[in-house]
């Protein structure tokens, strides 16, 4: 446990390791701190017996070894291939040490947990309203591969921000539902968020639930949200939307969608929650975070929103502004847009669509009908190999000059 050589055995093979720098053990309080076989406390569990006699029995060595990697987690290259309840103990051995409050080895942690046990880890994060710990552990959260529902709902993220090439990336491959409604997103926004997948056909293919509520985006956005082939509720409320019978047929047109006469349960803040193993992580997070001194807590906020955003007034005015709250809840209610897709969306008849005169519903059908071979086309581009390099026209002027930024 000092500072001399290691060897370690692995597959017959004997070798020297130099370069692993274990952790100390913790100090042990006794009087006998110069006897070198002084018994280590935190191997040992006290009780006091029926007399009131203090009395102490042996951990288990797999307890102690528990305890031994928790404290050097940030040396072990894999545990892929291990037991889940190896993980499960390992992971609360390692959280109960506080070992991923430390910003220099959390991110590798976390990494080696997801990499191995994915889900369990964490399915799902609620970050609703807390845009602070998102700024401060991004790289954490980054970590955390398998998540299936993501809340970013009013965490000021604007149009360009640096978790949005992490939401279209293959690390994400498996989100379900993602909420980034009250982000002030806007049109271009939305654009640069849909854009890797537009063009690159790849990112957020599972995703079937998607609120982009009270950012100011109009009818033109929806056309972006196209590029999602499983989306199957969508919420718009607190937009530039205004629900008519044209937006009802643009709607159906572009993405297959039917207004919702009634709030779907689908998109109630209740559902959403932080689950997994992780789950005390986060809240640790925030409670660490809320207890630090409140100069030094504004000072390395403003130093880690300069970092992300660059521009000092920008982020002068992010931090001042009110968190997006709702007027009341009846409001909310009256102006929730939630459009849903039908169980039989295979062949829906004319009659189904909306429309207002007879003249109408040809140039509608039409337009179907177009949507629908394009959506084929679309289809067959799924099914081609990715090293496809898409053809110009399918392509628009804008997403050719987005394209040419990156």
């Amino acid at each position: 446990m000092d500072n001399s050589a290691i060897y370690v055995r692995e597959r017959g093979n004997l070798r020297r390791v130099s370069d692993i720098v274990l952790a100390q053990p913790k100090p042990v309080s006794s009087c006998r701190r110069a006897n070198p076989f002084v018994l280590r406390k935190e191997n040992f569990i006290f009780t006091y017996n029926a007399e009131g006699s203090l009395r102490y029995t042996t951990k288990s060595l797999f307890e102690i070894t528990m305890l031994f990697v928790a404290d050097n987690i940030h040396h072990v290259d894999s545990l892929v291939g291990f037991p889940e309840q190896i993980g499960d103990r390992l992971f609360a051995a390692a959280e109960e040490n506080r070992v991923f409050l430390n910003a220099d080895i959390s991110p590798k942690a976390l990494q080696l947990f997801s990499d191995a046990y994915g889900e369990m880890v964490l399915g799902s994060l609620c970050l609703r309203n807390r845009f602070p710990l998102l700024h401060e552990r991004l790289d954490e959260i980054k970590t955390f591969h398998s998540l299936k529902s993501l809340d970013l709902f009013g965490c000021r993220l604007g149009d360009d921000h640096e978790i949005f090439q992490h939401l279209t990336s293959s690390s994400l491959a498996s989100l379900i539902k993602l909420f980034i409604g009250g982000n002030s997103l806007s049109d271009v926004g939305l654009q640069r968020l849909t854009a890797p997948i537009r063009m690159l056909r790849k990112g957020l293919d599972c995703l079937q639930l998607l609120d982009v509520s009270y950012n100011p985006i109009s009818v033109r956005a929806l056309r972006y949200l196209m590029c999602f082939p499983k989306l199957e509720n969508l919420d718009v409320s607190g937009t530039s939307l205004k629900l008519d019978t044209g937006l009802k047929t643009t709607m159906w047109d572009l993405l297959r969608l039917n207004y919702s006469e009634k709030p779907l349960d689908t998109f109630d803040h209740v559902r959403c929650k932080t689950e997994g193993w992780a789950q005390q992580v986060v809240n640790q997070w925030e409670t660490n975070s809320s207890q630090m001194p409140k100069q030094k807590k504004i000072d390395e906020s403003r130093a880690s929103a300069l970092r992300f955003f660059g521009r000092q007034k920008f982020v002068r005015e992010v931090l001042n502004a009110a968190p997006l709250v709702c007027e009341s809840e009846e409001e909310t209610r009256r102006e929730r847009l939630h459009f849903f897709r039908p169980a039989a969306n295979n062949h829906i008849p004319e009659k189904q669509t909306p429309s207002t005169t007879n003249n109408q519903a040809k140039p509608a059908w039409n337009n179907i009908k177009k949507r629908q071979r394009q959506s084929e086309r679309c289809d067959t581009s799924h099914q081609s190999s990715p090293t496809k390099r898409l053809s110009s026209s399918a392509l628009t002027a804008e997403d050719m000059d987005l394209l040419n930024s990156y």
